[in-house]
């Protein structure tokens, strides 16, 4: 087998492994529902099986031929989430001798997905892997976790689960960590709100020229998934129509945004209008060897050359992607300049300039499609979303190499550098 890797690790730069003959076939996408929207009454389940089955013909990959499944899935959104990658598998069409797993690195999962499966490869464990993240962050319950142990008289103990996941219980909560860096960086309000603006409008420009169409995959009203003795698993959506399109992105202007008020401290700059939106949906991909692209003449949209994560300062965790980056474009011989272009996730504005800034980017190489402050950023789902685009946009722009980046909850961050093919 001609495929090889590297592993590194270092104190300040985290760990990483580099790779060579290691492909990314294609993906897809389901469109990101908004918060409560169309999507909300699907199972992540459903909507990974929908974007797997969808990814596998995207890459003219017999479900057949899948020899792992990685799955990343951070809200447990239905009754039956301790089955959800095993689910995934089966419905797609893998075969039953395939086995699934879950990944969690919060808002890093999806690249996490991609890198483990790069690594299965390496090793010899797998020639093909299908990798996918699904999120149904409207499904995110209510929670006790005393019930068992009974209640006081008059005081239920419940959670929101969905606000809690944005809470750093060890340090502050998600928001607060870009206000932090916004402070750091020196980064005013306007220049926060102009960033967000930035990002809806290249969203729609993107859009508008059919930029997004050839990720997608529709999500119909309503529909059934079967598999041989297995009980069949049918979907819903809330919408009657299904959803076609993106659901969270929306026209602004700066003066609307001027006029939100900051939502994590008294001075912000952080506010619901430069921050990423919650949203549901699910992505996948199929990652594949040199000799099994070769052997079944392919045509892989890119190459991932190596991946990476980092710790970070919880109270900054949203530079987590600056030591990432650094320490894997170092890996493989590169300069952070080398690279065409940046798919960093939005989580905060302020999060994005703040790492853009340190590093010295181009904000013309950043983003150039919009970023979850436009279209949403569903936990699990996002890396994989950010990976599948930028190799997108490398063979739009005729370029060649591209990052797939996240800063994470709890103060780490991700990094993976792809080729064009």
């Amino acid at each position: 087998m001609s495929v090889s890797l590297k592993g590194y690790h270092s104190r300040e730069g985290g760990i990483g492994v580099t790779f060579d003959d290691i492909y990314l076939i294609d993906g897809k996408r389901t469109p990101f529902g908004k918060f409560t929207g169309s999507l909300s009454t699907v199972s992540p389940t459903d909507l990974g099986i929908h974007a797997s089955k969808a990814a596998l013909e995207a890459s003219a990959i017999d479900g057949g031929e899948v020899d792992q499944v990685v799955v990343a899935n951070i809200g447990q959104a239905n009754s039956d989430c301790f089955f959800l990658p095993r689910h995934i598998a089966l419905y797609a069409g893998t075969p039953l001798s395939t086995p699934a797993v879950m990944v969690q690195r919060i808002c890093g999962s999806g690249v996490e997905v991609l890198g483990q499966a790069a690594e299965q490869i390496a090793i010899g464990k797998a020639q093909v892997v299908l990798g996918v993240g699904c999120e149904t962050m409207s499904r995110y319950p209510l929670v006790s976790y005393s019930a068992r142990q009974g209640f006081p008289l008059g005081r239920p103990n419940y959670v929101d689960l969905l606000w809690e996941a944005l809470n750093d219980t060890a340090a502050v909560p998600m928001g607060r960590t870009a206000d932090n860096l916004a402070e750091k960086y020196t980064l005013s309000r306007e220049e926060v709100d102009a960033y967000a603006f930035r990002s809806q409008n290249r969203y729609a420009a993107a859009k508008a020229a059919g930029f997004f169409d050839g990720e997608i995959t529709p999500m119909p009203s309503r529909g059934q998934f079967e598999l041989d003795s297995l009980i069949p698993r049918k979907f819903k959506c809330a919408n009657r129509d299904g959803l076609a399109e993106d659901e969270h992105p929306r026209q602004t202007t700066l003066e609307q945004l001027a006029k939100l008020r900051p939502v994590f401290s008294k001075d912000g700059p952080t506010t619901a209008g430069n921050a990423s939106g919650i949203v549901d949906g699910a992505a996948a991909a199929l990652v594949a060897s040199g000799d099994y692209v070769r052997a079944h003449g392919l045509k892989p949209i890119g190459k991932i050359r190596g991946f990476a994560s980092a710790g970070v300062e919880p109270h900054l965790m949203g530079i987590g992607p600056v030591p990432a980056i650094r320490s894997l474009t170092k890996a493989l011989g590169m300069q952070v300049s080398d690279i065409d272009r940046y798919e960093i996730n939005e989580a905060f504005s302020a999060q994005v300039l703040s790492c853009a800034r340190e590093l010295g980017l181009d904000e013309d190489t950043l983003n150039v499609n919009g970023g979850a402050v436009a279209l949403g950023h569903p936990l699990g789902v996002t890396g994989i979303r950010l990976a599948h685009t930028v190799l997108r946009t490398l063979h739009r722009d005729d370029k060649q190499f591209g990052v797939a980046s996240a800063c994470i909850g709890g103060g780490q961050g991700i990094a993976m550098v792809v080729e064009r093919c």
